[in-house]
């Protein structure tokens, strides 16, 4: 080649190179995801960045209260986050998210109106979140640590093995976790009084504050992530916790063949429904990503994987087709009607009771 052709072949080299550079960064698509750990099953953030070109930036965190400092301190640089429905609620009134146009998001044809309709009592008229999951707070245990404990065939079904003294005292020894959550552990309390769940009655909360206080000696943490894995190992035989955690903990332990056999209940006095669901802020900064990454969770087959995982019942109807029967058949994970009508929902208090409750939690954890 002659020095003039290999000139001009350089020039046009550089000039390629000049052109595509900029285009190339132009066209990094970006969505920076905030969700709850271990809430994700493996390869689907993968998948949707390989179909789409889009990279998802993904930070998790473990209790409402972390993901809502970050949200009302703004500018929080996260394009879709997972908030609980009652926080949910009063992050709508703080304006902190922007409502969606579910023109965006076609997928939606999937929602199940049951999840959707119950979701309303949170955001009326379903303007800013869309249902990812829902679950329950129940009692997960080690079967044979609990049969060694009360004997052959004997089951955890009832609140009175929480919140009773001298039950849960019986577990000490094995190992005892609760979440470390009042707006989980104290309705629960409440409803084990025959109390309101929702009560703002500051009689009705010191009650249920002296009731956990006084099973608080018998708990070996309080932790909102740790009883997963704690549970399948056998590190611990008893943890109020949430269905999906439990019922992954119990997956684990199979697929490790320790002999470690889990068991959830749902206590037959009732108990909290929840419900997790995809928002985007009113500051996302990639806000056209955003809504290609909830429409891409929406697709059926994307719910059913999730749930087949994580073993949380999803807010996407046209899925239960496709999940695993054992899952969709297992009742501590899809309720049937007449537990159905048991299960309860909390709705956003007051500031006043808020930190009244806060100030109740911090009572039980330290014990004064």
């Amino acid at each position: 080649m002659t020095r003039g052709c290999m000139g001009s072949a350089l020039a046009l080299a550089v000039a390629a190179l000049t052109l595509s550079v900029p285009a190339g960064r132009a066209e990094e698509r970006v969505v920076n995801f905030y969700n709850w750990s271990n809430y994700m099953a493996p390869g689907v953030l993968d998948d949707f960045t390989k179909e789409t070109g889009i990279k998802v930036v993904y930070d998790t965190f473990d209790a409402n209260e972390t993901l809502e400092t970050r949200l009302l301190a703004g500018k929080s640089g996260y394009d879709v986050v997972v908030p609980t429905a009652y926080f949910l609620q009063r992050q709508i009134k703080a304006r902190i998210f922007q409502p969606l146009d579910k023109a965006k998001l076609p997928n939606l044809a999937n929602a199940w109106p049951v999840v959707t309709e119950r979701l309303a009592t949170y955001d009326p008229g379903n303007q800013f979140a869309v249902n990812y999951m829902w679950g329950t707070t129940g009692i997960g245990y080690n079967v044979k640590a609990v049969e060694k404990i009360l004997g052959p065939g004997a089951r955890i079904d009832s609140w009175d093995m929480v919140f009773k003294p001298e039950n849960l005292a019986k577990f000490k020894d094995c190992g005892v976790h609760m979440l470390d959550s009042a707006d989980d552990v104290f309705p629960a309390a409440l409803n084990f009084l025959g109390l309101d769940p929702n009560s703002t009655k500051q009689a009705d909360l010191e009650k249920a504050g002296d009731v956990v206080g006084k099973v608080a000696s018998s708990v070996r943490k309080f932790h909102s992530s740790e009883y997963l894995s704690a549970l399948a190992t056998g590190e611990i035989c008893l943890v109020v916790g949430w269905s999906g955690d439990i019922m992954q903990a119990r997956s684990r332990a199979e697929e490790a063949k320790n002999g470690i056999e889990i068991g959830y209940a749902i206590p037959t006095e009732g108990a909290q429904m929840f419900f997790d669901n995809f928002a985007i802020p009113a500051d996302a900064p990639h806000v056209a990503e955003a809504y290609a990454l909830i429409n891409y969770l929406y697709r059926p087959e994307i719910a059913a994987k999730n749930s087949d995982f994580l073993s949380y019942a999803n807010g996407n109807l046209a899925s239960q087709k496709l999940i695993d029967p054992k899952i969709l058949g297992d009742k501590n994970i899809y309720p049937d009607e007449a537990m159905l009508k048991k299960l309860f929902v909390i709705t956003a208090r007051d500031p006043a009771t808020q930190r009244t409750i806060n100030r109740l939690w911090t009572k039980v954890k330290t014990g004064r």
